[in-house]
């Protein structure tokens, strides 16, 4: 059995990391009315697209 090194260790299960994201004004409003068209909050919406785009990039190996 190996060992994910890039594991969370075990107290962190389940728990959201927070972050600081910088968007452009621009970027920011073209996300929040996406956000709102899909009835998510914009944090919602990015974790959304995040998950999505690793989802992607996973399956092509």
């Amino acid at each position: 059995m190996s060992i994910d090194k890039n594991a969370p260790p075990e107290k962190e299960k389940g728990k959201k990391k927070q972050i600081v994201l910088r968007l452009s004004p621009e970027l920011y409003s073209k996300l929040q009315a996406w956000a709102e068209d899909e009835f998510r909050s914009l944090n919602g919406q990015i974790e959304y697209l995040l998950t999505e785009c690793v989802k992607r990039r996973e399956k092509r190996g």
